[in-house]
């Protein structure tokens, strides 16, 4: 079973819910491959978690953060 969303925080149901992004859905925000994500995580570039699968997942908060600071520099 995968992990579509997680709860994030506090846990109570309120605005602290954040939605967590497929490495397909990371690299089609940046325009890279996929590999491309997995490495970046591996170099701590980008934070993950591992469903029970054992598949990446990515907050979307820090993956937006990411692409803002991205097209600024």
């Amino acid at each position: 079973m995968e992990v579509e969303e997680e709860m994030r925080g506090g846990g109570n149901g309120d605005a602290s819910q954040e939605r967590l992004l497929t490495p397909a859905e990371v690299a089609a925000l940046f325009r890279v491959d996929p590999k491309t994500v997995t490495r970046w995580a591996k170099a701590g570039k980008l934070s993950s978690i591992r469903t029970l699968g054992g598949h990446r997942r990515y907050w979307e908060s820090e993956v937006r953060r990411l692409l803002d600071q991205s097209a600024v520099g």
